[in-house]
């Protein structure tokens, strides 16, 4: 949890699904949808338990609010995730229509929202949300510094 918020937050509940994401050895990336201040959805990592490629926490948590909500659009959609979503995350966001997107720590090498492509800048982007970066990031780096440093 992030220290000195009296409830928890959104990226609070991002971060515990990453951390759970890491005790099941996945990479600890965790990601909620959230509509009208509720969640709809909530996701970790399972790209090893589900041996899938696509598994990322973005598309399992968009799925996961999609087949909620009834709709593939998630127009009145904010997403909270932990790291900087990749291209395949990013195109996903931008199809699903998501609202506002807002991510820890930036990925410098696989992120495409602010490092890397800038896949919402790119003109054949559908559309781009409202983007927030640095929320929760020093808890964000944390998880994944740890999990990759016990690796080694």
């Amino acid at each position: 949890m992030i220290r000195g918020l009296k409830a928890p937050s959104f990226m609070d509940l991002a971060l515990q699904a990453a951390e759970n994401a890491g005790k099941s050895g996945e990479v600890p990336i965790g990601c909620v949808v959230v509509r009208d201040n509720e969640i709809v959805a909530t996701a970790g990592n399972r790209t090893l338990t589900d041996h899938d490629p696509t598994a990322h926490a973005e598309i399992v948590a968009l799925r996961e609010a999609a087949k909620k909500i009834g709709s593939e659009r998630l127009v009145d959609c904010d997403l909270y995730v932990t790291l900087e979503p990749c291209t395949m995350c990013a195109g996903a966001i931008s199809f699903a229509r998501v609202r506002r997107l807002y991510y820890g720590a930036a990925d410098p090498k696989g992120g495409a929202v602010e490092s890397g492509v800038r896949f919402f800048a790119s003109p054949t982007c559908h559309h781009a949300p409202d983007v927030y970066s640095g929320v929760g990031e020093s808890e964000a780096a944390r998880l994944l510094r740890e999990f990759f440093r016990e690796r080694r």
